[in-house]
């Protein structure tokens, strides 16, 4: 589309024919990057969540109902048994040796064994997507609920158990029960929100104490690489240091990279999402925002003011102060940067002013209800400041402590639906550009528009950057073009980035002419506006739960909700191969022979492919629910599919990977299967579920094996369930069940590594079998961690954030 450069009037107006009204009503894109069927597809994954929340209300309250039917019961059993008007009732226990309450006769279930069945438990944070159990009314649908102040409708940061609606405990459950251990029996007692879960004790542990401390292990993370960049929802973030390092965030984590030395530095001082950056005038003093986080202190959202070369905290600024997140940070310049402005992403969006030295609060004042998108001090003055956002753009003079403010004036131009950036001229004229692709310049010191650029981009520009040499660069979010402007505002070049990264969100001008691009999909790219722009940073884009540790090189594969397999190489820190398929990704593993491995999707459906060509190896349908765990055999002769219907499905596995044959599937969950583990001689499974069940089973006839305490001397391949001997110690005081995700024993069997919902990637000893054993904990993730694994050599290990889509590569070391 050609510029139409005007000073005065608007140009002509070309009318669109009504089929192209319909594509631009559809195809035209919001705030956050989405198009409109976008985000009525985004409205529909919501009112769905919500359905799936009000299904686990409905059952959680019938589940309270029939407990207190049961407690009325007895009291009447008492009475009539003490009258002698029946024979007392016996107590049954089932196969992971619970003893449940008394019942008056055996429950058959399908595998022929007596079991009670116990009452589904409302759905962990641990998977947050996928309809219920179509097994039954009595099991619950798994739901999420969008946490504010993070990501976009439609993508919130974590999902929720239902105990979280009103705190971490449950309100019928009660305070949980000390652990016991039984010596007679060997078996060892824990309690989840309440019911008791059993384990037994190994024949090789003598003399165990229940009571006696395990220490935290000798060996620490250290984070070596972080995977991804946050551009979906996030803009202004991507800056050059002299250093030669562009600094952006991902999750809690602030990234410094070197792009030429291929290195990574890290500042971790925040403990939720990074939500705005800024560089003060110095170039050495950063100032980062985040949302709320889960530390009832410093959780708070604030801003962190710290030294990028020692990447030490110089002050933490507005503890208490902000409601939801800070949105925007911005140092003044004129002054040497002696005041920071901070914008809080509350429904006022207040506007703060502050001495960060003196970390002294000058003044503040509320804004707009509308979107605030940007918040800048001007270069040339020390007293005024410009936000912009939907509808409107405002000039603010700082005077005497108070902050007053006039609007944009756009008279006879058209007045966006969204102003959604701003830069400045070398002159201080203000530069704006708005969702209708047009470029505003704004006279300095008023709020009237002296020039206009109108049709500078088809569709929104996202971002603005005035480079040394006095022009100006915009990018285009619909049409991805990346255009250079002169001083006179005449286009002079022009490129477009690839449409496989999205839409441009942000501009940085590197050395010489070298320009770094953010996009809309979590990417960022690197070249010239002459040249191609190469990816040098890439991540998923939507919620990360699949992850596998390739067992012979130094590989790894990361797979999602966006439909995305990525395949890294741990050395480089680069993707070797993506993968685009038609469902979301929920799980993956590899076969022993590293040639082949399994994507577990949330359709029904998993599939294997070829690790090397990416091809089509098989694919099968077992049930229409999710797959939430896929895992083979040691021997590579069985592969094991936990599904979200309660079930798993095992296959009989030849040819190296590449033929299946059903084998059956195992019935006996009375929940969603959460966790396996596959014996050392490839013969027995071990299983979690939803209601904190450990089943085991015979791989080769699918098969449970209902006593427990036989398996208690097996030698376990893995072992990635969290409830278990071994892992009695990992569960932190007043769990409910649902705060830790996952699990990794590394291979030398010497550490295990867990990962939770508050973010934190933990280290215990191997075995953890004592209560409240004690752990070393790493931060960098914003949100639940889904996934944990140790590479081969034990030397690395890999984790994954769910709604922060990013993926950390952690070095271990000794303390």
């Amino acid at each position: 589309m050609e510029a139409n450069v005007e000073q005065g009037p608007a140009g002509d107006v070309v009318e669109n024919t009504p089929g192209e009204k319909i594509d631009d009503l559809l195809y035209t894109t919001n705030d956050y990057g989405l198009d409109l069927h976008e985000r009525v597809v985004e409205l529909e994954k919501k009112v769905k969540e919500q359905g799936d929340e009000l299904m686990c209300m409905r059952t959680a309250m019938a589940d309270v109902v029939r407990r207190l039917g049961d407690v009325e019961s007895k009291k009447d059993t008492r009475k009539t048994t003490s009258r002698g008007g029946s024979a007392p009732m016996r107590a049954v226990k089932d196969s992971s040796g619970m003893l449940n309450q008394t019942l008056p006769s055996k429950l058959s279930v399908p595998n022929g064994t007596s079991r009670h069945k116990r009452p589904p438990t409302p759905d962990s944070k641990r998977r947050s997507y996928g309809g219920g159990s179509s097994s039954g009314s009595d099991k619950l649908k798994r739901w999420s609920s969008a946490d504010s102040g993070s990501f976009p409708a439609g993508s919130a940061k974590k999902s929720s158990s239902l105990t979280n609606l009103s705190g971490r405990r449950s309100s019928t459950s009660g305070p949980n029960k000390d652990a016991e251990f039984n010596a007679e029996e060997g078996l060892v007692r824990i309690y989840m929100r309440g019911r008791p879960v059993t384990v037994y004790v190994p024949s090789d542990v003598e003399n165990f104490d229940i009571g006696s401390k395990i220490s935290a292990p000798a060996e620490k993370l250290k984070m070596e690489w972080m995977y991804g960049y946050r551009g979906r929802d996030c803009r202004s973030n991507l800056h050059l240091l002299p250093t030669g390092e562009i600094v952006y965030f991902m999750a809690a984590t602030v990234v410094l990279f070197n792009v030429e030395e291929g290195l990574q530095r890290h500042y971790m001082g925040h403990n939720d999402d990074v939500r705005c950056i800024a560089v003060h005038p110095d170039k050495v003093t950063i100032a980062t925002g985040q949302v709320a986080g889960h530390d009832k202190v410093e959780g708070k959202p604030h801003v962190r003011i710290w030294d990028s070369v020692t990447l030490n905290t110089l002050h933490v600024i507005g503890v208490g102060s902000f409601d939801r997140a800070v949105c925007c940070v911005g140092f003044s310049k004129f002054d040497e940067g002696v005041s920071l402005l901070a914008l809080d992403e509350s429904n006022d969006h207040v506007m703060s002013v502050w001495d960060w030295r003196k970390q002294k609060k000058i003044c503040s004042t509320k804004t707009i209800q509308e979107p605030v998108l940007a918040a800048e001090f001007h270069p040339l003055s020390s007293n005024q400041i410009i936000t912009c956002g939907k509808s409107h753009i405002y000039f603010w003079t700082l005077d005497d402590g108070k902050l007053t403010k006039k609007s944009g004036i756009f008279e006879k131009h058209d007045k966006p639906k969204y102003v959604l950036c701003i830069a400045f001229a070398d002159n201080g004229d203000v530069i704006s550009g708005d969702s209708n692709g047009n470029i505003y310049i704004w006279g300095k010191g008023n709020s009237r528009i002296q020039y206009a650029v109108t049709g500078g981009h088809e569709g929104p520009i996202f971002s603005l950057c005035t480079l040394k040499d006095g022009s100006v660069l915009s990018g285009g979010g619909k049409d991805r073009k990346i255009k250079q402007w002169d001083r006179n505002y005449s286009s002079t070049s022009e490129t477009a980035i690839p449409e496989a990264t999205g839409p441009v969100r942000v501009l940085c001008q590197g050395k010489g002419d070298d320009i770094y691009v953010g996009t809309t999909r979590n990417t960022i790219l690197h070249g010239d506006i002459g040249g191609d722009f190469v990816p040098i940073v890439q991540a998923h884009t939507d919620e990360l739960w699949g992850m596998a540790i390739h067992p012979t090189q130094p590989l790894f594969l990361t797979c999602g909700h966006d439909k995305t397999i990525i395949m890294w190489d741990s050395e480089s820190h680069r993707p070797l191969w993506t993968k685009t398929i038609e469902d979301s990704c929920q799980s993956a593993h590899f076969h022993p022979s590293g040639e082949v491995f399994a994507i577990g999707t949330t359709t029904g459906r998993w599939i294997a492919f070829d690790t090397q060509s990416k091809d089509l190896v098989t694919v099968h349908t077992d049930g229409n629910e999710q797959h939430d765990i896929v895992r083979y055999s040691p021997d590579g002769n069985y592969i094991a599919i936990g599904s979200h219907d309660n079930y798993i499905y095992v296959y009989a596995v030849t040819e190296n990977g590449r033929k299946y044959s059903k084998v059956g599937k195992c019935s006996g969950h009375s929940s969603y299967v959460t966790h396996l583990d596959w014996s050392a001689d490839s013969q027995c499974l071990q299983s979690n579920s939803g209601d904190y069940e450990i089943l085991f089973w015979t791989a080769s006839t699918c098969k449970q094996i209902t006593s427990s305490s036989s398996m208690k001397d097996t030698e376990w391949a893995t072992f990635t369930c969290t409830l278990g001997y071994p892992v009695t110690g990992i569960w932190p005081e007043g769990s409910d069940g649902t705060d830790i995700n996952s699990v990794a024993r590394s291979n030398n069997s010497n550490i295990l590594a867990t990962g939770d919902d508050f973010g934190k990637v933990k280290l215990f000893k191997y075995p953890s079998n004592r209560p409240k054993s004690a752990s070393n904990a790493f931060s960098g993730h914003s949100s639940h961690v889904t996934s944990v694994d140790f590479f081969k050599d034990d030397s690395k290990l890999i984790s994954t954030g769910g709604k922060d889509m990013s993926c950390i590569q952690w070095k271990i070391e000794p303390f």
